[in-house]
């Protein structure tokens, strides 16, 4: 009986520890989420291509992961580690925007976070 406690004491405090973002990186993380989801690009997950509105709800859960298991660190280790490629296949994930050429995700979201940055900065 005791093992068992131990367990759910020692289960419920990993939870506990879970990372906590900086205030900066939640605004980023957050303004990345609604640029994709109003963008009217596309996104490419695994040879598929999904709406903006898909692909921001899959980058939630993979977020929402990544920071129960203490993974994100800033908004950049949010793009590397959720946004960049899937973690199932390996595959880069890619942007379509209107006609133009569809681009690495990782680029497309690097220069929405510099822009954002730029229009934000104090």
């Amino acid at each position: 009986m005791k093992k068992i406690l131990f367990a759910l004491l020692l289960s419920y405090s990993y939870g506990a520890f879970a990372t906590v973002v900086s205030q900066s990186t939640l605004l980023e993380v957050q303004y990345l989420f609604k640029a994709l989801e109003n963008s009217g690009c596309t996104f490419n997950r695994n040879g598929s291509w999904y709406s903006a509105a898909e692909a921001s709800v899959h980058l939630q859960k993979k977020y929402k992961y990544l920071i129960d298991h203490n993974s994100i660190s800033n908004t950049e280790s949010f793009i590397d580690n959720a946004a960049t490629k899937s973690s199932f296949s390996g595959k880069a994930y890619e942007v379509k925007c209107n006609e133009a050429k569809p681009i690495e995700s990782r680029q497309w979201f690097i220069t929405t976070l510099k822009n954002y940055r730029i229009e934000h900065h104090d």
